[in-house]
């Protein structure tokens, strides 16, 4: 919804295509949580660890998108614990990366430096690529608890 809602200008449709952030994806290469496994884990371990790293990504949104400030923290809230659900059902939950403070503190400046005409940018390359993240991965939990003996 809140994609939806903040719109961007037809002017700023060259800055769309210039996506400089490195927000996290899931990929066919992934494993996309089939077949076996080992395939498995290593899906839930790229999941988890990208939901991890959408915090920072999160907060610069909440911080910047003032309006939303409240549905902001609550999505955040909902993508940390299931970050955490899903780090706990990894067999090494110490192979998931959570970015340490200091990496979040430096992400967060870079991402607070922009100007302000590149915020709408940026919170709309955010929020898609986070949309395009949980779509995927509500897909790869769905297929577990449905081939699998899986909860969350």
């Amino acid at each position: 919804q809140m994609f939806e809602k903040f719109t961007i200008g037809p002017n700023s449709m060259e800055m769309l295509l210039k996506n400089e952030l490195n927000l996290p994806k899931v990929t066919k290469e992934d494993g996309f949580c089939l077949l076996k496994r080992t395939v498995e884990d290593k899906c839930l371990r790229k999941i988890s660890s990208g939901l991890y790293t959408f915090q920072t990504y999160l907060k610069y949104v909440q911080d910047t998108f003032v309006s939303e400030s409240q549905n902001v923290e609550s999505l955040s809230y909902s993508t940390e614990y299931l970050a955490r659900t899903l780090r706990q059902m990894v067999i090494n939950p110490e192979e998931v990366i959570i970015p340490d403070a200091a990496t979040r503190e430096s992400l967060l400046a870079k991402l607070k430096s922009s100007k302000d005409w590149a915020e709408k940018i940026i919170i709309h390359h955010i929020l898609r690529d986070f949309t395009s993240f949980m779509e995927k991965t509500v897909r790869a939990v769905r297929y577990l608890k449905n081939t699998r003996s899986f909860s969350v």
